[in-house]
């Protein structure tokens, strides 16, 4: 689509090398990314590593955990992630990397698996009285899911607070805006185009 948010400035050999691909979903919570990044995986045709489902594992082995007592599980699953990445990108498999964490938690992890991949990042953006809708029908509907809900109603001017101010990761890599608002705008074959290298274009700016 002629209106897609890239830029393509640095990291552009599009060749058949040898590093894999790790591509990056992120946004703030409610943006479809766990939605998104399976869709990207099964199209490109390789695994998706999800934060939130590796604590959901947690919280299986983890008998009368409830949200409050999440920060433990936190804690755990942020190594745990990136271990995983690090394991796959290091046996040389392209895979979908997908997380709300903002920049300063992306960038340490992003910059220790630069030299073994080329990186490509999916900033997954909606509107802000879209996402709290969707995050509390996913807590009622899936009861895996709650375990990453506030245990008491989303304050409204707190929520878009968070959301506006969310810090996108920002290492230096090829990106694209993804409008999850409603659908994907680009469409999910320009997505995917783009994070395998052949729909690469100069930035919009």
């Amino acid at each position: 689509m002629a209106n897609a948010k890239t830029n393509t400035e640095t990291h552009l050999d599009t060749g058949l090398g040898s590093k894999p691909t790790l591509i990056v979903v992120s946004g703030p919570p409610g943006a479809g990314k766990t939605t998104l990044a399976h869709e990207i995986a099964r199209a490109v045709g390789c695994p998706a590593v999800c934060r939130d489902e590796i604590k959901e594992g947690m919280v299986h082995a983890t008998p009368g955990c409830t949200p409050d007592l999440g920060d433990a599980l936190n804690l755990r699953t942020l190594p745990a992630f990136f271990g995983v990445l690090e394991l796959l990108v290091g046996a040389g498999v392209t895979t979908v990397a997908e997380a709300a964490f903002q920049d300063r938690l992306w960038r340490p992890g992003l910059e220790g698996l630069r030299e073994r991949a080329e990186i490509r990042i999916v900033h997954c953006s909606v509107d802000a009285d879209v996402a709290p809708a969707r995050r509390l029908r996913r807590a009622e509907e899936d009861p895996v899911r709650a375990a990453h809900e506030p245990a008491s109603p989303l304050d409204p001017a707190a929520h878009v607070r968070g959301h506006d101010g969310f810090d996108r990761v920002a290492v230096d890599a090829p990106w694209i805006e993804v409008d999850t608002t409603n659908g994907y705008a680009p469409g999910l074959k320009e997505i995917v185009a783009f994070m395998t290298g052949r729909g690469i274009r100069p930035s919009l700016g």
